[in-house]
């Protein structure tokens, strides 16, 4: 991702739960991940690209623990705030910088990512980055919006993809090597551009195995 065109998300961390918009977009994200993967209190689980951490809290009490992984500095200060706050023992957190290359340590029993991989240059690499990470049999929850014609975000800055078409995506999760894929959809935002009757977003929810 080239670093003009990526977005600020040090300087947004500290207004990000702010927005009601995506309080409820990661609410209704995390009752569809619960509800379809049925995390346990024997999974070790990964949230890939956890921002301040709303999805991420939605399940730590749901799992062994829960690692929080993004590249974003300002954000991961964000959810290690509500970590000491709340005194969680189970949750951690990694820096990783995805664009240079980095990688996340551990090996998961699921994995999950919201809204992330419109943000990412290579959705195949960013699958198999996942796959890898996953032991046998592990679960993989992928949430991002349906193919759209940019009108979603506010500021087109460091979005890489207007959404996906799950068909095309699917094939990807296979080519990946996963196994039982399937998707729901997980939320719909209701949005307005300015002047214009508000319009519906849909948001995926894809699952596979390893």
């Amino acid at each position: 991702m080239a670093s003009e065109n990526k977005t600020d998300f040090d300087k947004m961390a500290a207004e990000w739960d702010a927005n009601p918009m995506r309080v409820k977009l990661a609410n209704d994200v995390a009752d569809t991940i619960i509800r379809e993967l049925a995390p346990t209190h024997e999974m070790d689980a990964l949230d890939y690209g956890c921002g301040t951490g709303l999805v991420t809290l939605r399940l730590q009490p749901l799992v062994k623990s829960v690692t929080g992984a993004d590249s974003s500095k300002g954000m991961l200060e964000v959810i290690k705030k509500k970590v000491k706050d709340r005194g969680l023992r189970n949750v951690h957190t990694q820096f990783v910088d995805f664009e240079h290359g980095g990688k996340v340590e551990g090996k998961f029993h699921l994995a999950i990512s919201s809204m992330t991989m419109h943000h990412v240059q290579e959705p195949a690499d960013f699958l198999k980055q996942l796959y890898d990470l996953l032991t046998p049999g592990g679960i993989i929850g992928v949430a991002d919006l349906d193919k759209e014609d940019g009108a979603f975000h506010d500021d087109n800055k460091g979005v890489l993809h207007f959404g996906f078409e799950r068909g095309s995506l699917k094939g990807l999760f296979e080519k990946t090597g996963f196994r039982d894929i399937r998707d729901v959809t997980a939320a719909t935002v209701m949005k307005g551009i300015e002047g214009k009757a508000k319009r519906e977003y849909p948001v995926f929810l894809i699952i596979g195995r390893k």
